[in-house]
């Protein structure tokens, strides 16, 4: 079979000074464990988790790094731990399903502010907020000329530090970090063809301390979100960290139900994300900022990083807890897993008793449907990005797309226009993978018992098994055999990749 694959790669704005992104397309795991948050215990919702297997409850940079500790990222030297909030599809009989997730995730490192310094040992951190349940500014942001040069507002710009990017590789691309809340589902089926990207740009501005009791208070945003000025006591510049995962959700148009994240947030405005550091040493992390410099942001232009073959990748898991073994968190089953209840919003959300721990005092919450108030607001039209007019905090991406053989070579760009072919599509590579769903489900499941049996079906994710969307800029020809099972594995021809112009 001869098909074409393609990553739509984040473009930013001409101040940054170099970059590199780090794919980790595989997840060492799904489940309720969050060792920042939710350290020793269970967490209060199920996160994907990439990067070092020495992952779990209890999880630091000593654990991440112990001897014959493995990385699903693709630079050995890396076994950070980056992690964020599975997305849900909830049917209106009140099934849920986990929606896939295509490709696993990147995690940018971008030189933005002076002097930028490596991530001491032992250093973690978290962004957003996931009580939240209402964007409170206009949509889109006013220009970067109107916004406070004094960055004391941390929660106007942690608000602004998310996005839900509208994937349709047909049409020019949405700009990144343009939309802060989930679009509506009607938006998202006659709009993102090829599913939704969810942004996450971390704080980039230390104290110099390695935490802080709530995990947020020793970093802070700059006064533009990716540069700017950094508040008085924070001189400490870090490298600008920032996650993209791509999901599924063209797999359930047409059908009736909504999106919700995992720990109850249909609105998306409290989307989050963790962090542990977790490279090789502080001190190889500053040399690679120091010599890691090439344009192309490809982290294969950096003889420092010894680079790993993804099906490598794919076998790194962090052993999950028994505690979670019950925990059905693929799906289908009734509600969220597990008993996390949907607050809606706009007030932000409250606790609520966490299945399987106990000690936490919480509120009386119980919301099956959304309520008579609740409004997503209004229902926007496809906005492209456009350099010339675009004031978001990363300016926009734009990618110049031209035919070649049948097939579509991506440039990454500063202007310029997408032509897309008249059909497109998208191939898959994975040491061992599901399909991509190519057409909506057409009946909601009925919740079931949880199994292994029951969780390998063609439109969730088993285990630490992902699909991967591969990072070219040239054809690519995928060899495909179909077995008599429900998984198939795919055979990518080696190829090169070339440097993206910025």
């Amino acid at each position: 079979m001869r098909s074409q694959a393609a990553f739509i790669g984040l473009t930013l704005v001409s101040s940054v000074a170099a970059f590199w992104r780090m794919p980790c397309r595989s997840q060492t795991g799904v489940g309720r464990v969050d060792p920042i948050m939710d350290p020793g215990q269970i967490a209060g919702h199920v996160h994907t988790i990439h990067g070092g297997g020495g992952f779990g409850f209890d999880a630091t940079y000593e654990t991440l790094n112990a001897t014959g500790s493995c990385t699903s990222c693709e630079v050995t030297q890396d076994h950070s731990a980056y992690w964020t909030p599975a997305l849900y599809f909830l049917y209106d009989n009140g099934t849920s399903v986990k929606v896939e997730q295509v490709g696993g995730m990147l995690a940018y490192y971008l030189y933005y502010l002076q002097n930028v310094t490596a991530f001491p040992e032992g250093f973690q951190m978290i962004a957003g907020n996931d009580q939240l349940r209402n964007f409170s500014g206009p949509f889109p942001d006013t220009d970067l000329s109107s916004w406070p040069t004094d960055p004391t507002d941390q929660f106007f710009l942690e608000q602004r530090a998310l996005g839900f990017n509208c994937l349709n590789y047909a049409k020019d691309p949405e700009p990144s970090l343009y939309r802060h809340t989930m679009p509506h589902k009607d938006y998202m089926d006659a709009n993102c063809a090829d599913g939704l990207r969810l942004e996450l740009a971390f704080p980039s501005c230390g104290n110099g301390e390695l935490d802080s009791t709530n995990h947020k208070s020793h970093v802070a945003y700059p006064s533009l979100v990716k540069e700017g000025n950094c508040p008085e006591g924070y001189d400490t510049n870090y490298p600008f960290l920032f996650f993209e995962t791509i999901w599924a959700t063209n797999a359930f148009a047409g059908e009736d139900g909504r999106f919700v994240l995992s720990y109850g947030d249909t609105t998306g405005c409290g989307y989050h994300g963790d962090f542990i550091m977790g490279w090789k040493s502080q001190d190889f992390l500053q040399r690679a900022l120091d010599e890691c410099t090439n344009q192309s942001g490809e982290i294969s232009d950096c003889p420092l990083f010894d680079i790993q073959d993804d099906s490598i990748g794919a076998q790194c898991t962090f052993p999950m807890p028994d505690v979670l073994a019950d925990d059905d968190v693929m799906g289908p089953r009734d509600g969220l897993p597990v008993d996390v209840p949907i607050q809606y919003g706009p007030a932000n959300a409250t606790e609520y008793p966490v299945a399987g721990q106990s000690g936490i005092a919480t509120s009386s919450i119980a919301l099956s449907s959304a309520p008579s108030t609740f409004s997503e607001g209004p229902t926007l039209s496809y906005t492209a990005a456009d350099p010339s007019v675009t004031s978001t905090a990363l300016g926009g991406i734009i990618v110049d797309v031209a035919t070649s053989g049948g097939g579509r070579t991506f440039g990454i760009t500063h202007s310029g226009s997408q032509s897309a072919p008249s059909s497109t599509t998208f191939a898959t590579e994975s040491s061992s993978s599901v399909a991509v769903p190519s057409s909506s489900i057409t009946t909601a499941p009925e919740p079931a018992a949880a199994s292994p049996d029951v969780v390998a079906t063609s439109y969730i994710t088993k285990g630490n098994e992902v699909i991967e969307m591969a990072i070219v800029e040239v054809d690519v020809t995928v060899t495909a055999t179909p077995s008599t099972g429900s998984k198939h594995k795919r055979h990518v021809q080696k190829h090169q990749h070339h440097a993206a112009r910025w």
